[in-house]
């Protein structure tokens, strides 16, 4: 349907009359929307509103009363409701007890049948685009690993990927442009610039093998075709994949692709309100995964799991980790009632790979025996840990993926965030400390050595 079919009978039946129906500049309709003219675009090319070309020039018009409806329907004009009582409308992920939708589709079938890109472009505009590949600018490529390059040996790969995302905005011109098109295109260039500035595994620290060699590794051999789980793979292990090994890491980068309002998303969609760009959203999302209970929660799931493995059996390690008091990595998930469906679509490819059994055994050992004392499921951590432990992974291996995959979600509520009112999220503080007014505080004396200021 075009968009001048999807007007109203009202509209129609004004024209029959002879009389036309008033319409709107984008400027008005910005006005009466209380949003900004790129984000009146954003909702044509969702369907939320229809527009029309002027005759003879290059805007468009829209029909008053279909504004005035959409006002009514976003609420725009409203004020901010408490922050406890905040409630953000997403088309992007539905979860429910036991599974979870991508756009109202089952998101384990998408990921099951689809790979991570594809499954990206799904969530970001509705269509589904097979074969799609993102590529990376070589200005963005060559900023993000030369900063990347830089750090220090002892950095995380979520350090570099920040550095990373720092690094591609500056080199982007054009990272303020927040209409859809603008952010797809930085997304589309962010995601792969992010892999490859992440050193190759088994290379000296500090990812200079990369620039060396004048690729990003798998998808400087395989070319422009290689997936992003192709070029990935070679930054998480020195061990060649074949097209099982590649199909676990392509199948959980789209299943983590998003999750609905994680901690990381909401701290990048109140970034998005602000109007910042898609890398600062990035950044942001990324500050927050590195959490310990977040995105590096399967650091500890691997470390255990190949200790599970080491002894023989998951029983000592579960007793440890109980003796201390400490939970149990990778099970449990407080919105799934039973076992993780990310979980599940993961670990039923991992035991059709050969050199995953042992971990495989080792993760059902580890919960089979702490179901003894308590009824938790796995979850995506240990599928994770799987997964990492299976091909020699690093503990960090499944942050990384994390890292990766969650910035297609990331951007995806971006994109909804920039056509909501800017700011909304503004809560008020309950002041605890001293009743005003105070006395001015007392200096105190500066100790020797510290850098005083000299007599």
């Amino acid at each position: 349907m075009t968009h001048d079919s999807a007007h109203g009978s009202g509209t129609r039946d004004a024209e029959a009359e002879g009389t036309a129906a008033p319409r709107l500049t984008t400027r008005e309709a910005a006005e009466r929307l209380g949003v900004k003219p790129e984000t009146v675009y954003a909702y044509v090319s969702r369907g939320q509103l229809s527009s029309r070309r002027t005759p003879g020039g290059r805007g468009s018009t829209f029909d008053a009363a279909e504004v005035d409806a959409l006002a009514r329907r976003t609420g725009r004009r409203e004020p901010s409701s408490p922050a406890g009582d905040l409630v953000f409308r997403t088309g992007i992920t539905l979860i429910e007890p036991d599974r979870y939708f991508f756009r109202g589709v089952d998101a384990t079938e998408l990921a099951r049948h689809h790979g991570y890109e594809e499954v990206a472009e799904w969530i970001w505009t509705g269509e589904l685009r097979p074969g799609i590949r993102f590529t990376a600018a070589d200005e963005s490529l060559t900023a993000a690993r030369r900063t990347a390059a830089a750090m220090p040996r002892h950095s995380s790969s979520t350090d570099r990927l920040r550095a990373a995302a720092a690094a591609a905005a500056s080199s982007d011109p054009l990272r303020f442009d927040l209409s859809p098109e603008g952010v797809l295109a930085s997304a589309r260039n962010l995601i792969p610039t992010l892999v490859g500035a992440l050193p190759m595994a088994g290379a000296p620290e500090g990812g200079a093998d990369d620039e060396a060699r004048g690729g990003a590794g798998a998808g400087a051999r395989g070319g422009a075709s290689a997936s992003l789980a192709a070029q990935l793979w070679e930054k998480l292990t020195a061990r060649p994949a074949d097209a099982a090994s590649l199909a676990v890491l392509d199948t959980a980068l789209a299943l983590l692709a998003d999750h609905d309002l994680a901690a990381s998303t909401l701290a990048a969609r109140v970034a998005a309100s602000t109007h910042a760009h898609p890398y600062a959203v990035v950044s942001a999302g990324l500050g927050v995964l590195e959490g310990p209970l977040h995105g590096a929660a399967s650091g500890p799931a691997h470390r255990m799991l190949s200790e599970a493995v080491d002894r023989g059996g998951a029983a000592p390690v579960v007793a440890d980790h109980l003796r201390a008091g400490r939970r149990v990595p990778g099970l449990g998930h407080r919105l799934y009632k039973g076992e993780d469906p990310r979980a599940s679509v993961l670990f039923a490819l991992l035991d059709a790979v050969p050199q995953a059994a042992p971990a495989m055994a080792a993760a059902r050992d580890v919960v089979a025996t702490t179901a003894r004392h308590t009824p938790l499921h796995a979850n995506v951590d240990l599928a994770l840990a799987v997964l990492s432990v299976t091909y020699g992974m690093p503990a960090e291996a499944g942050e990384t993926v994390f890292a990766v995959s969650r910035t297609a979600g990331w951007i995806a509520h971006a994109m909804e965030e920039y056509t909501e009112r800017p700011l909304r999220m503004r809560p008020s503080g309950q002041y605890t400390g001293p009743r005003p007014p105070q006395p001015l505080p007392v200096p105190l004396p500066v100790p020797e050595g510290t850098g005083g200021a000299a007599n």
